[in-house]
């Protein structure tokens, strides 16, 4: 029997990357979604099985992890302003949650894959004009600073063979379906998704700020490629920047525009909050792609795509 966990299941990423897992052609006969909230079953497909469970509980990283156990896509997570918000819950769900993980990986079965899901929010203040993996991680958020030594932890776990791991540091995924959440970069969706449905949104930042970007199709590609890599593809390093692209908020509008109308635009309205910009700006706008290319993870061509994608997949179930 082979065992897939994705933490966070019942989350928009995790319910997407289960419907893309079934399928592919990768051989498991059990995917396990677990949340705090019991997960949606996303198809009929036997393998699913949905589990409710507070993994910041004793016990219940252990109670999760068997012999049966290939895989993990770790996912769950506080994000940004929520943790910035709730500083003791921050560390206690994207750090101690995280070590419990690699714990029970450890003493059950060493060598488990075990797929971190990291962001560029572990950057931060004076960075170079280009980011690459190897830059410093200074991060100016409690989030980014709890994904940093997740970071650490996954890849030291690794060092010493206890497991397989590979992290992965996500750019911000345009566009969600769905609510606004508590992610500073929660707008970055609002402002197409909300003019598409005829409703207002809100950018709480400058129009000039530059965003790192990939489209949710993409982002759960290079998820299920991370999982599939060899690890010694990845050399001494075990953490790579996804690719992404880099956009400016005007820009996003004017894709926005030109494929919808002026009505649709004057929708997105500008009230700026200094706490939000404080967190995003401070995120790098240019990462350097080339390293996660030649691993063949994908990038997406512009930001044109992302809507045309939401509009396909997304909008349309609403409307």
């Amino acid at each position: 029997m082979m065992q897939i966990i994705i933490t966070g299941g019942g989350g928009f990423l995790g319910q997407r990357l289960a419907k893309a897992l079934l399928k592919s052609e990768e051989a498991f006969t059990e995917l396990l979604l677990v949340d705090i909230v019991e997960p949606a079953n996303p198809s009929a497909d036997g393998r699913v099985k949905c589990l409710q469970l507070d993994l910041a509980q004793s016990g219940a990283a252990e109670s999760l992890i068997t012999q049966n156990t290939s895989v993990v896509f770790h996912l769950a997570a506080i994000v940004s302003s929520h943790a910035e918000n709730d500083f003791d819950l921050g560390w206690k769900i994207n750090l101690d949650v995280t070590r419990q993980l690699l714990e029970a990986c450890r003493h059950t079965k060493p060598g488990i894959r075990f797929v971190f899901s990291s962001s560029l929010a572990v950057f931060g203040g004076d960075l170079p004009e280009t980011v690459t993996d190897m830059t410093a991680v200074t991060p100016r958020s409690s989030y980014g600073a709890q994904k940093a030594m997740g970071e650490l932890l996954v890849n030291d776990y690794a060092r010493k063979g206890l497991v397989d791991g590979r992290v992965v540091r996500l750019p911000t995924i345009c566009v969600r379906p769905g609510k606004p959440n508590l992610a500073a970069s929660s707008f970055v969706s609002s402002i197409i998704r909300e003019p598409l449905q005829g409703e207002t949104a809100i950018c709480p930042v400058s129009p000039e700020l530059a965003l790192w970007l990939s489209s949710p199709d993409t982002v759960i590609r290079n998820l299920i490629h991370a999982a599939k890599l060899e690890e010694s593809e990845f050399g001494g390093w075990r953490t790579v920047n996804l690719p992404g692209i880099g956009v400016t908020v005007n820009q996003m509008l004017e894709s926005l525009e030109k494929q919808t109308d002026a009505e649709t635009l004057a929708r997105v309205k500008f009230e700026p909050n200094e706490a939000i910009n404080r967190i995003v700006s401070s995120w790098p706008g240019t990462i350097d792609n080339s390293r996660a290319l030649a691993l063949g993870f994908q990038v997406d061509k512009n930001f044109d795509v992302f809507i045309e994608q939401y509009r396909k997949q997304d909008l349309q179930q609403i409307v």
